[in-house]
């Protein structure tokens, strides 16, 4: 019909259609939910469940490193590290938020203010924490408490380079890198529940596994020892203007490393004791000797003619300082005659002087158990010039770390037998249960004990009209020999720089400490009599005068007494040997015996020195060099002594200092 409008209604196929789809996007819906739900349930359930709780590693406390005596040098602490979320903070809580930070922490207001302020989503406060400070925050929203173990050295860095440092759980360096895998033990595991928005819950944390704390490991480092070498290695450095220098205390007897101390450009966390080996110049003569009379190719008896002091080897030419003209062996290890120990050593040929230098343990690596130890340089013969006798004779053309130097000595204060040096004692589980200890250990026999008692003997005549006399120690006979080398770069060669050396053990007849002394490069006099051998002497006479100490006073004591108090027809120095002029036999008087480097003590005693106003430290030196053995009781200034000064009391005796305020 025209005009009109015509309605037409769906067909039946599109409602059907509409239909149908309806249906599929329902079966969608549904095979899409069972799949969540049933074939994936497990997976989504996870990935809630992390997004509502973490799982977090708890760090184990770190195991700590002590003295012989158990006195700890590195331990760690529990320390808490703060941070703060400020829009996690709820609103009209900003204020008392920002005064309980300032409170706790101990932090200004402008820096708690900062720690608050809106706008920014996660503020660290400087600074470690002590565990307190935790638990003060605890519940605080938005303030978070995160656990950090701290390594702490509580004598500071009196033996850093011996302990290491210890860089995101992991030891770097000496004893923390040796035995890092004792001393981190085993991390633990917690989890912590998160709200909608992944803040943590308060008090929602869920230990999972204990952290298990490391082992300990116990060195043989005598603290106050550590501490004595390190002044005296200061104090000779700071007075020479040296760029640096070694000092090295060991048991002849065990090879213990008592005290090891390494000071470069001011700098006391490195090893030069073992990874910075240098030509140690004539502190090797001795080792060339006794390799003479171990084999029976000489005797400290026999002559060499020195002549004017200068011998061509090869054009090269050794000098003496002094020429001697025809003297012993003995008395050119006692001058320290380089042409008659060069011209001794003759006797020997490449390959028997080669071994017995690396049977005194040159040229290798020495074991001791931290890291970058080096083994120094020996050539073998086939690689050595017509020069390398002579040199090597007299400690050139081979480089050594002092460590080696020192068990060398040991071995001749030891009746000839090398020991391994230890550095650790004992190994103990988290409980302090011993789980291993190193005992002492005899590398070899380097030579017989007759011969290096013989050796010995002559390191004493060293020490008292030889070239080391500033080593001497009053009472004790100390046996040791100087140094005094050229310092060698492979850029600059013999660039006019000299390493200064003392390596000493007392007492003599029978040695309780080795004590190694090496300076690089001082200003002004250079030589190691002068240098080093003072310093050696410092470290004995503190070591005499500290309150606790690894030596047995009670053998010290006897060995006095063995040499003050002898027959009034006994001598008491030796006349010179056949180099020097002849001099007059001194004899001890009728009444009265000589004490070596100190005033006679006749019948009647010696006088007690009066140490009034002196420092502690001072004072037991002085009542020591006598032969006078020292009780303190407490610190302070010295006032006097008990009995009072100029009493006279006998070697051995017991003398007690008065202490206390200058002002009483």
């Amino acid at each position: 019909m025209k005009g009109k409008n015509v309605v037409s209604f769906p067909s039946a196929w599109r409602r059907r259609l509409v239909l149908a789809g309806w249906v599929a996007a329902c079966v969608v819906v549904c095979a899409r939910a069972g799949q969540i739900q049933v074939a994936q349930g497990a997976q989504w359930s996870a990935m809630a469940e992390a997004q509502h709780k973490t799982d977090k590693e708890i760090v184990a406390a770190r195991g700590s490193v002590l003295d012989r005596d158990g006195t700890l040098l590195a331990v760690s602490r529990e320390t808490y590290r703060v941070s703060v979320a400020p829009q996690e903070i709820p609103e009209g809580k900003v204020d008392e938020t920002r005064t309980l930070l300032r409170d706790v922490l101990g932090i200004s207001a402008q820096r708690a203010k900062k720690l608050v302020a809106p706008g920014r989503r996660w503020v660290v406060a400087p600074g470690l924490y002590p565990p307190s400070v935790r638990e003060q925050l605890a519940g605080i929203r938005g303030v978070y408490a995160e656990r950090e173990m701290e390594r702490y050295h509580p004598h500071g860095d009196l033996a850093r380079g011996v302990l290491g440092v210890v860089q995101e759980g992991a030891g770097l360096g000496g004893v923390e890198q040796t035995f890092d895998a004792l001393l981190r033990g085993r991390s633990g595991r917690e989890v912590v529940a998160r709200d909608n928005v992944g803040r943590a819950i308060p008090g929602e944390t869920f230990l999972v596994e204990s952290p298990q704390s490391g082992g300990q490991v116990i060195l043989t480092l005598d603290l106050d020892m550590q501490e004595i070498a390190r002044q005296a290695l200061q104090e000779a450095i700071e007075s020479s203007q040296a760029r640096g220098g070694d000092v090295l205390i060991t048991d002849p007897g065990t090879g213990e490393v008592l005290a090891l101390v390494s000071i470069r450009d001011g700098q006391t966390a490195g090893l030069g004791v073992v990874n910075t080996p240098y030509e140690p110049g004539s502190t090797l003569k001795p080792f060339t000797v006794a390799g003479l009379l171990d084999l029976g190719l000489a005797s400290l008896s026999d002559e060499v003619d020195t002549g004017d002091g200068v011998w061509e080897v090869e054009k090269r030419v050794l000098h003496d300082t002094h020429p001697g003209g025809v003297m012993t062996i003995a008395d050119a290890l006692r001058v320290s005659s380089n042409v008659g120990i060069a011209m001794a050593a003759q006797a020997m040929t490449p390959g028997v002087q080669y071994e017995n230098l690396r049977d005194f343990g040159f040229g290798v690596p020495t074991g001791i158990e931290i890291p970058g130890e080096v083994g120094g340089m020996l050539r073998k013969p086939d690689k050595w010039t017509g020069q390398s006798r002579a040199s090597l004779a007299i400690g050139y053309e081979i480089s050594v770390t002092p460590l080696q130097m020192a068990m060398a000595y040991g071995a001749l204060a030891n009746g000839g037998r090398l020991m391994e040096p230890h550095l650790v004692k004992e190994i103990r589980d988290p409980d302090g249960r011993v789980v291993e200890r190193f005992e002492p250990r005899v590398v070899r026999q380097v030579v017989d004990g007759s011969v290096a008692r013989a050796v010995s003997r002559v390191l004493v005549d060293v020490v008292e009209d030889g070239t080391g006399t500033q080593a001497s120690l009053g009472l004790f006979k100390v046996a040791g020999k100087t140094g005094t080398s050229r310092t060698y770069t492979a850029d600059r060669g013999y660039a006019g720089g000299h390493s200064p050396s003392f390596v000493g053990f007392f007492p003599a007849e029978d040695p309780q400490l080795v004590v190694f002394v090496k300076l690089e490069n001082p200003k002004g006099t250079y030589y190691g009599g002068t240098v080093a051998a003072p310093v050696t002497r410092a470290t004995m006479e503190a070591a005499l005068a500290a309150r606790a100490t690894p030596l047995d006073r009670a053998q010290l004591l006897r060995s006095v007494r063995a040499e003050t108090v002898t027959p009034a027809s006994a001598e008491v120095r030796f006349a010179s040997r056949s180099a020097d002029p002849p001099a007059p036999t001194e004899r001890a008087d009728a009444d009265a015996t000589a004490v070596r480097g100190g005033p006679p003590v006749s019948s009647a005693g010696i006088p007690v020195p009066d140490v009034a106003g002196l420092p502690a430290r001072v004072a037991v030196r002085r009542l020591h060099a006598v032969g006078l053995r020292v009780r303190q009781d407490g610190a302070g200034s010295i006032l006097g002594t008990y009995p009072e000064a100029g009493s006279r009391m006998m070697p051995g005796d017991t003398v007690r200092l008065k202490v206390g305020r200058s002002d009483d």
